[in-house]
């Protein structure tokens, strides 16, 4: 049977060094080890110009060179016979190589030391394996295929869905049920703070709910930035993502008004994908796996198809909810709620809020919650539409354009898992219910800046 450079995989995942063999122009040999080989196509492969000056020199003096790769699960090796073609130093192929540089990298720790600066393209001529004089390890037991029907179903799903907590709950479901991951994360982009924040998780002893990753953080803030799909996949020798920010004690939120980033201690793969919708990146999906080399090409290209369909999802509903018609509100006279006073505090300049001394959210969020506090004191009703929120904040924050609905998603949940005193509840498309197990005090002072 002859090999395809598809069928090697596994060879591709930066997981084991692959050695490339040179010669000069008398005939003298140089080996050396690569830090990274792509493959572009069936024909072609790619690999990271990082070679010392002496294989640099022996491939422009003798462009027929022999790779080495090894399938990172069973360890087989595979002899490729290649041709020089040409260097390229932009462009999206160098920008692709670039990326998987940088992350494979950081499986040995030097993702700040290694940086690409050309690549070098070669054409496949040959593909042989190497005999093994021992019988080699048995390749990772055989995962199905992922099922399209099941796909189409869960992209379905997804596109039924009105309302942002849905859409979300629908993808992290159809991701465990179709691929069989078990530790996901959705994270928002947020424009206003130039940050992504956790609004969905499944499977971690901490939800993370509120967590933020600074825009270009390792390869959650690459995939957004970049919006192409990021992955480690082995990551036994590597700094774990987060590990840097990772809180203690729960009660630290308080302090520092920071949540925990989420974490897989025994995570051995990582996949960041983009959520894109009309070329915008709305958002990552961050994937985590025990196992190495957990995420194959056709896992990574449903990861997309389903990120993508939430992101379009995520859009519609925003729309949506910003055209729904804002009918007036209805004063009714309400008895004053029994059971002790529920003080929040809002802190203007970061715009965080702590519900009896408790930290919730801060960013956009905050801002919310403090806009249905007012209305509520001054008005004395406790129902609201996103479109009366949206213009209120637009006049605040001219900026804030998008993801008002995945914000409010964010502060009811995060009300939710601190048991607050203060729930939000959803009433209608649109529209929300503000509840309180006592009289509301709202003080917007503390903190704040003259």
């Amino acid at each position: 049977m002859n090999l395809r450079l598809s069928d090697l995989s596994a060879c591709f995942e930066g997981v084991i060094p692959s050695i490339i063999a040179t010669a000069s122009a008398d005939g003298m040999p140089n080996i050396s080890y690569l830090s990274h080989v792509v493959r572009v196509d069936e024909e072609h492969v790619a690999l990271s110009n990082q070679f010392f000056a002496k294989t640099a020199a022996n491939v422009r003096a003798n462009p027929k060179v022999t790779l080495i790769l090894v399938d990172g699960f069973t360890g087989d090796q595979f002899l490729l016979d290649i041709g020089f073609v040409r260097s390229i130093d932009a462009g999206a192929l160098f920008d692709k190589i670039a990326r998987q540089l940088k992350a494979s990298s950081a499986q040995v720790g030097m993702s700040d030391v290694m940086r690409l600066r050309s690549a070098d393209i070669f054409r496949v001529h040959g593909i042989e394996k190497v005999p093994s004089p021992v019988e080699t390890a048995s390749p990772m037991a055989s995962r199905a295929p992922v099922s399209l029907p099941a796909l189409a179903e869960a992209l379905k799903a997804i596109e039924q869905q009105a309302e942002a907590d849905e859409i979300i709950d629908s993808l992290l479901g159809a991701i465990q049920r179709v691929l069989g991951y078990g530790n996901v994360l959705v994270l928002i982009h947020d424009n206003h703070r130039g940050c992504l924040i956790t609004t969905g998780s499944i499977g971690y002893q901490r939800s993370g709910l509120g967590s933020e990753i600074a825009g270009s953080d390792g390869l959650i803030g690459a995939a957004a930035t970049s919006g192409q799909t990021i992955k480690v996949s082995d990551m036994s020798r590597v700094r774990r993502f987060g590990e840097a920010i990772v809180l203690e004690a729960e009660g630290a939120e308080n302090t520092s008004r920071t949540v925990a980033f989420p974490q897989l201690p025994t995570a051995m793969s990582q996949i960041a994908v983009p959520m894109t919708a009309g070329g915008t990146v709305m958002g990552v999906l961050f994937i985590e796996s025990t196992e190495r080399l957990a995420f194959r090409e056709e896992d990574e290209a449903a990861l997309e198809i389903l990120a993508g369909q939430a992101a379009s999802a995520l859009r519609a509903s925003e729309r949506e909810a910003a055209a729904a018609e804002m009918r007036p509100a209805v004063l009714l006279p309400e008895a004053a709620p029994a059971g002790r006073d529920v003080r929040v505090v809002h802190h203007r300049f970061d715009d965080s809020v702590f519900v009896d001394g408790t930290y919730i959210v801060k960013g956009v969020a905050g801002t919310l919650l403090r806009l249905m506090l007012e209305w509520h004191r001054s008005d004395g009703r406790n129902e609201f539409t996103n479109r009366e929120m949206r213009l209120a904040v637009g006049a605040r924050m001219p900026e804030i354009k998008d993801n008002l609905e995945t914000r409010l998603l964010l502060l009811r949940r995060r009300l939710e898992e601190k048991q607050a005193p203060i729930r939000l509840v959803r009433v209608g498309r649109g529209r929300v219910r503000l509840e309180a197990e006592g009289p509301l005090i709202l003080d917007a002072t503390a903190g704040d800046y003259p």
